[in-house]
């Protein structure tokens, strides 16, 4: 399971191939439809683990009280969310739009405290939700396992609370 998480988290669908994953765990191919029947069930088994490590992880997130703390989460969970990445490239596929939706449902909300903090808009929860909602979009297409680290995260978040601070001065301009 832990070499199927982490090929679909790196290549997507087409990393999950039974000749490939047998292979990096030592096995043969009958292991494989012996544990599992075929590719399909594999593959319900692998959302259903990123589902659970999806609540773990948002849960980590929602008791976090600073962005050095949701950093180092983020670090610590870098498959996961390389893992959720390939899910939202490839939500054409019902099952992982499904899954995807599901993360959503909790993790939004656990995350919004926290993320409200981090981009100074304490004050307007409707336009802190919006605004994390287009960031994990623009998060989700930038990241790759190199670049997901410390420093390209501060950056991350110091140019969210740039665009946060140009649109309430541009706002109220307009007043």
């Amino acid at each position: 399971m832990e070499v199927g998480y982490s090929s679909f988290a790196h290549d997507g669908p087409k990393g999950l191939k039974v000749e490939r994953l047998s292979k990096a765990v030592g096995k043969n191919k009958s292991s494989f439809y012996h544990l599992f029947a075929d590719l399909e069930v594999f593959t319900e088994c692998l959302l259903e683990l990123h589902l659970r490590r999806a609540r773990r992880i948002s849960t980590e997130e929602s008791n976090t009280t600073t962005e050095e703390e949701l950093i180092s989460i983020i670090i610590a969970h870098k498959i996961d969310l390389l893992f959720n990445r390939q899910l939202r490239i490839h939500r054409d596929n019902h099952a992982f739009k499904k899954c995807l939706f599901q993360i959503n449902q909790f993790s939004i909300e656990g995350l919004l405290p926290v993320w409200k903090n981090i981009i100074s808009l304490s004050g307007n929860g409707p336009l802190a939700k919006m605004v994390l909602h287009l960031s994990l979009e623009n998060f989700y297409l930038q990241i790759t396992y190199e670049n997901l680290n410390r420093d390209w995260l501060q950056d991350y978040f110091a140019n969210i609370r740039k665009m946060v601070l140009l649109f309430q001065k541009s706002n109220k301009e307009l007043d």
